[in-house]
């Protein structure tokens, strides 16, 4: 263990934004925790992957995240728009996934998930979609995978969160580059050191990422585009990747993850109006499902970019974006990311307002020529599934009634 002292103190109601960013401040580090003195932290205890890692090195990348996301944030004090109680408690239910078989850890942050687990998130998809159906009238849309580079470049995403990019990179498309990159992996079963220098020396960098997030497919779609109607709304399913680094935990931050995403396009009044009705819809769902939990306001994880601690705090004021949070453990000497915070949840869903940016990034216009507003709500499904199953438990005969009729009949 190696105790990293801080230029510069970092006040106790941030502590939260530090943690979340450590792991991402170098791979050498594969554990910490925050040691404080008074009201603030001081010092950071890391263990370190490679004994070679030097701490001088690893402080003046902790400072530079402290002093370019950390400090300068202003925490208002929690906005909660929903809250419900719920009988019984949540219970972290991950360890008996894994000792039934109904969950496999194939990977870092890569989780094979079988029965129930998966009827169960195909059922609650179901709902959710139901929902945006009857309520909107959405256009559903399934997606291919992989998000065209030149995308992703326009909506900010790349300047906003570099941390958790996934890029596809393949060969050179010329016969000499297949020829010589098999000449470097060699042709018996090569090392990934092997693989990955053969892929520098021979790939063709990329044109395809994976996306973050469904929305953007829907942006996509529409770019350069007047929208065919006044307003639309549009629903899709599919998978979506971030690189969570090692707070990889569980069902909860996994790297490729599925998500039901909604998308609003049309005037302001509508987006907003869209926006809150669904919040509503979702949170009768949520009672109706038996989860207690909360929405509240919320912010990005903003990353090593200019005015980081400004765009948090106005993302914050102007209430463009909610998080729906379900409990997964009572306990309330849970631990969060490196042992710092209080009892477990997790964000299943967020409601977002992008005003026109997506708009102006893609070229997305009304009649009049003029950019539309969006907004957009997504649901993790795996990340619902498992606050369903620590609050009701593995046992269908916990469930309600409806769910359990319907995926464990």
């Amino acid at each position: 263990m190696n105790r990293i002292t801080l230029a510069r103190p970092v006040p106790l109601g941030l502590a939260d934004e530090l943690a979340r960013r450590i792991y991402f401040a170098s791979d050498a580090i594969t554990g910490f925790s925050l040691v404080s003195s008074g009201e603030a932290v001081t010092a950071v205890d890391v263990t370190l992957a490679a004994c070679s890692a030097d701490p001088a090195e690893l402080g003046r990348k902790l400072d530079l995240v402290v002093a370019s996301d950390v400090l300068g944030q202003r925490k208002p004090e929690p906005t909660v728009v929903w809250r419900a109680d719920a009988s019984g408690p949540a219970r972290d239910v991950f360890d008996e996934l894994l000792a039934r078989g109904a969950a496999v850890e194939a990977g870092a942050g890569q989780i094979a998930l079988g029965e129930p687990v998966l009827t169960l998130m195909d059922h609650l998809d179901a709902r959710l979609k139901d929902v945006v159906a009857a309520e909107f009238g959405a256009r559903e849309f399934r997606y291919p995978t992989l998000l065209p580079a030149r995308a992703l470049l326009r909506t900010g995403y790349v300047e906003s969160f570099p941390q958790l990019l996934m890029f596809v990179s393949r060969l050179h498309g010329d016969v000499d580059s297949y020829r010589g990159f098999l000449d470097t992996v060699g042709r018996g079963g090569a090392g990934v050191g092997a693989l990955s220098e053969g892929l520098r020396a021979h790939g063709g960098g990329f044109d395809h990422c994976l996306p973050p997030t469904m929305c953007f497919h829907t942006y996509h779609q529409y770019a350069e585009r007047t929208l065919p109607t006044s307003s639309l709304v549009v629903t899709s399913r599919g998978k979506s990747f971030r690189h969570e680094s090692r707070y990889r935990r569980s069902l909860e931050r996994l790297w490729d993850f599925t998500i039901r995403e909604v998308v609003f396009l049309g005037p302001a009044d509508f987006v907003l109006d869209c926006r809150s009705r669904l919040m509503e819809r979702t949170y009768a769902l949520m009672e109706a499902l038996g989860l207690g939990g909360r929405c509240e306001v919320a912010g990005d994880p903003f990353f090593l970019g200019e005015g980081t601690a400004e765009r948090s705090w106005s993302q914050r004021m102007l209430q463009l974006k909610y998080e729906l949070r379900l409990p997964l453990d009572d306990a309330t000497d849970s631990a969060g990311p490196g042992g710092w915070g209080g009892g477990r949840d997790v964000a299943v869903g967020s409601f977002n307002y992008h005003e026109q940016h997506f708009a102006k990034a893609f070229e997305i216009t009304d009649e009049t020529d003029e950019p539309v507003f969006t907004g957009c709500a997504g649901f993790g499904l795996e990340r619902l599934a498992y606050a369903f199953l620590c609050r009701h438990g593995l046992d269908p005969s916990g469930w309600p009634e409806d769910v359990r009729a319907a995926v464990a009949p």
